[in-house]
């Protein structure tokens, strides 16, 4: 089986611990995003998973790439391009605590990405499931695009789909994502969701 998962993946910069922003004086750095963290778990669990998205051509954009890579998830897909790779600061929860992202992600890579930059045609050879998740279209009506198209493709490809709601208030209304997802869960097999 082969899975092609498409989304934003972002440096993810956090204190260590438990500590809060206010008490840290350093972060640590990695990568993270929905949609590369699902095909980061189906390479450990030996199937074939590629990830797709646009990240930048510098050195930052290719940690990003190699931080998937080493887990074995393809990358050949990723198209490069734009100035800047989204960030999100977060902070760990601890005990009644819960934890605070902060988004960074305007004027990233993937979304002032266009329809123009991902040939779905051939992304979708010999794919036989796609998956993609409700952050990713909280990106912009450019991005609802690109997740049309995608859609569109792997369903004349034969592709089942699958869709996270994962509502992210901090990206959209309710009505603009109800909007958006409306039209894309017409092309959705299996929807994931959850109460709230």
């Amino acid at each position: 089986m082969r899975v092609v998962t498409f989304g934003e993946l972002m440096v993810r910069l956090q204190p260590y611990n438990y500590e809060r922003f206010v008490q840290a004086d350093h972060l640590e750095f990695t990568f993270g995003g929905g949609e590369a963290n699902v095909a980061v778990s189906l390479a450990n669990y030996g199937i074939d998973a590629a990830f797709v998205t646009k990240l930048p051509a510098h050195a930052i954009g290719q940690a990003a790439v190699n931080s998937l890579r080493r887990y074995g998830v393809d990358t050949s897909l990723i198209t490069r391009g734009g100035d800047r790779v989204g960030i999100y600061y977060n902070e760990k929860g601890a005990s009644q605590r819960g934890s605070v992202c902060i988004y960074d992600r305007a004027h990233s890579a993937i979304q002032e990405a266009s329809t123009a930059d991902f040939d779905w045609d051939k992304i979708f050879e010999g794919v036989d499931w796609f998956h993609f998740t409700g952050i990713t279209p909280a990106l912009g009506e450019n991005v609802v695009e690109i997740c049309r198209e995608a859609c569109k493709a792997a369903k004349a490809h034969g592709v089942k789909i699958s869709c996270d709601l994962n509502y992210r208030g901090k990206l959209w209304t309710r009505e603009q994502a109800r909007a958006a997802m409306k039209g894309l869960c017409n092309y959705v097999a299996e929807c994931i969701c959850n109460v709230g």
